[in-house]
């Protein structure tokens, strides 16, 4: 594809997490990924080089921080201590999935706070911008002494519910922290809300307790920001199901499914479960009632608006 984007000092790279996702927000802006090649030493270190030149560019670098985590974190930082050694003029964080967003807090004494040292990693190592997409919790934002764009992936999952004309619906939130997400949907799609009590005794169990709103022979569309293992969607699902819901569906902006999930979404109550491309899905994890919404026309249209120094908040809309 020939670059249609005149301003040449914009130049978008990627390295392993989501390439497909960089080459359609790249699209989406009319330009060509940037040359680059990540490879390894026979002992696993990342080395990365860059085949062309950024000198006094503003370059963008699209990396979820999806499985396996850890290693693309590294690829990230390795790459912006590259771009900053090659005089780049800024270097902006495309961050979809934000990992280790679920360690925001110390809720138990002795737990370090993942997210603020990841945040750190990428500062100390030269980042001056982060763009991402629902943060699990948005205070992380204060975390960085650097700009933060927080997009919002409800719009999207709004438009796609919007357009299927389900008729008497309800928007759930599977949990007391994800009301605020719940809310925006429902305020766009003029829905009622309800909200399901949760307790999780360890990390990646959840047990319902209650449901609070009047889900009877209602359409019940939950929404949450991260489905991981499944467990909690699924066990809100059937619980729907089994106290009068007529139908679920399920949405969330980071399809991160790992252990069980697909098995379980498989064999659960959900009639479908849409999801963004924040986090790639694998071929053994596609299935008939998983629908895939494109995040590269909104995080393309943030870069643009970023290089350009016009307002983003204009996205949130």
């Amino acid at each position: 594809m020939a670059s249609t984007y005149k301003d040449t000092s914009l130049k978008v790279f990627t390295l392993n997490s989501n390439p497909k996702l960089a080459e359609d927000i790249a699209e989406h802006i009319g330009t060509m990924l940037g040359k680059c090649t990540v490879s390894r030493f026979s002992d696993g270190e990342i080395q990365i080089n860059i085949e062309e030149s950024v000198r006094g560019c503003d370059v963008y670098v699209v990396q979820s921080t999806c499985s396996p985590v850890n290693q693309h974190i590294m690829e990230l930082l390795i790459m912006i201590d590259a771009l900053k050694r090659a005089s780049a003029k800024s270097i902006n964080i495309v961050m979809p999935y934000y990992g280790y967003a679920r360690q925001d807090r110390k809720a138990r004494s002795r737990e370090p706070i993942a997210a603020k040292l990841v945040a750190n990693l990428l500062e100390t190592s030269g980042a001056d911008r982060v763009i991402t997409l629902d943060l699990h919790a948005p205070q992380i934002q204060g975390f960085f002494d650097i700009p933060i764009d927080h997009l919002q992936g409800v719009p999207i999952l709004s438009d796609y519910f919007e357009a299927k004309s389900l008729e008497d619906i309800i928007i759930m939130s599977p949990d007391h922290g994800g009301v605020t997400r719940a809310r925006k949907m429902a305020d766009r799609l003029k829905a009622p809300i309800g909200i399901i009590d949760k307790r999780r005794p360890r990390p990646n169990v959840a047990e319902v307790m209650n449901i609070v709103g009047n889900i009877e022979g209602k359409t019940a569309i939950l929404i949450d920001d991260i489905i991981d293992t499944a467990g909690t969607i699924t066990l809100a699902a059937n619980a729907l199901v089994e106290n009068g819901a007529k139908a679920v569906y399920a949405c969330c902006t980071h399809p991160v499914l790992s252990g069980p999930a697909i098995e379980r979404i498989n064999d659960s109550k959900i009639k479908e479960l849409v999801i963004t491309n924040s986090i790639p899905l694998p071929e053994d994890k596609q299935l008939n009632k998983i629908t895939q919404l494109s995040v590269a026309p909104l995080i393309g249209e943030a870069i643009i608006r970023v290089h350009e120094l016009q307002s983003v908040s204009i996205l949130f809309d």
